[in-house]
C-alpha cells in the first residue's frame, strides 16, 4: 500500500503543530520538510543520528541528511507519495524529542 500525500492545508497544519513544540523551526521547501540541528560536538551529533537511524529502520522511513562536526541537516520526504506524508511529520517529531535542543 502506497502512502498518501498530505494536502497543502494538512501540511500547514502539521507544520504549525510541529513547530509549536520546538525552538528551531522546521520549514517546508518543495516536497521536503527540513531542519538543521546543532550539537556541541561530533559525538553528540553522531549519537543523535544513530538513534534516528534505529527508529528510521524500524518504521522503514529514512531521512536524507548530512553531518559536519556538530551540525546535522535533515530533509524528509516520502518518495512513494511524491511529497510529504504523516510519516515525515512523525519522524520529525521523534527527532525533536530526542535532540535535547
Amino acid at each position: 500500500m502506497e502512502p498518501n500525500g498530505l494536502s497543502q492545508e494538512e501540511i500547514s497544519m502539521r507544520l504549525e503543530e510541529l513547530n509549536d513544540a520546538c525552538e528551531v523551526p522546521w520549514c517546508v521547501e518543495g516536497d521536503y520538510l527540513k531542519k538543521q540541528f546543532a550539537f556541541k560536538s561530533f559525538n553528540a551529533a553522531f549519537g543523535f543520528m544513530t538513534r534516528v537511524a534505529i527508529k528510521a529502520e524500524k518504521v522503514d522511513h529514512h531521512p536524507e541528511w548530512t553531518n559536519v562536526y556538530g551540525r546535522v541537516d535533515v530533509a524528509l520526504t516520502t518518495h512513494d507519495a511524491d511529497g510529504l506524508t504523516e510519516q515525515d511529520f512523525s519522524l520529525a517529531a521523534f527527532m525533536d524529542r530526542i535532540s535535547g535542543l
